[in-house]
This record gives structure tokens, C-alpha cells and sequence, in this order.
């Protein structure tokens, strides 16, 4: 059987700030973000499974993602916890989804932080490939495995 390769696209909308950044997103903004999730391997080839030529079921890998990430972040706040102490305890005081970070939320952080938690919840004879988060429709951040092993 054949490797293959298999994507599913996400979007969520979440705002964020870079703490003691030199430009404007030192301030609160948001993004409809644009995110795909690639995870590769061999589909199953069990002929009495019910998922037989299947890498995942789509929807399989979309309940994970949902799950793990984005039902987690959408309509959310990224911010630093390393952010004014102040500010992060008005935000909480007075909005739900907070979510504090141990590094900037970069686009290329996010990426490295979105890939340990996938790759912790995917099935054994699945692996994540790669990971593309879109800001905007001209700028993005791409995570290989490739890369980081």
C-alpha cells in the first residue's frame, strides 16, 4: 500500500498580542485564521475493517483537531505570560477565553505549540506531517516534521 498524504482545513477566529513588540502588534488584534493539518502514513488494509483504505477518517481527524485545539481557541485572546499581571487579571475578570502562553503567539510559535499537541493525540500509525497557519491570505507560517526531528 502507498503513503499517502492527507490534509483537513481549519478556521477560527482568534485575536492576540505580541508583548514588548516594536510595531503595532504590540496591540490587542485579530485574525480569521487559515490553518491545514497534514498528517501522512498508510491507509488501513484490513480487509474487515469498516475504514479499510483509509490514512483517518476525515471526520476522525476532525473531531481531534476540534477537540484538542480549535473549539479551544476560537474566539479566543492569546497572550504571554509574561504580559502586564494587571491587565491579564482584568481581561480574565472580564472575558472567558483567555489563553496564556509560555512564549510570544507568534504565528511560527503558535505552529510549534499546535504540533505537540496534535502529534499527542493522533493514532499510532498515523503521523503528523505538516502544519500551515495563514494570518492573512498572503502570510503564513508552514511546520514540517521534516524539520524539526
Amino acid at each position: 500500500m502507498a503513503t499517502i498524504r492527507l490534509t483537513k482545513v481549519f478556521n477560527f477566529a482568534m485575536a492576540h498580542a505580541l508583548h514588548n513588540y516594536d510595531g503595532l502588534c504590540k496591540n490587542i488584534h485579530g485574525h480569521s485564521y487559515h490553518f491545514e493539518v497534514t498528517v501522512v502514513g498508510r491507509p488501513n488494509d484490513d480487509e474487515s475493517s469498516p475504514k479499510k483504505g483509509m490514512l483517518i477518517d476525515f471526520s476522525v481527524l476532525k473531531k481531534l483537531i476540534n477537540r484538542e485545539l480549535i473549539d479551544h481557541l476560537d474566539h479566543s485572546l492569546m497572550l504571554s505570560q509574561e504580559s502586564d499581571p494587571a491587565l491579564i487579571q482584568l481581561l480574565q475578570k472580564n472575558y472567558e477565553k483567555i489563553i496564556l502562553v509560555p512564549f510570544q503567539p507568534t504565528t511560527e510559535n503558535m505552529l510549534s505549540y499546535f504540533a505537540e499537541k496534535i502529534k499527542a493525540v493522533l493514532p499510532p500509525d498515523v503521523q503528523l506531517f505538516s502544519l500551515k497557519l495563514k494570518e492573512t491570505d498572503n502570510s503564513f507560517a508552514e511546520w514540517f516534521t521534516s524539520d524539526n526531528q
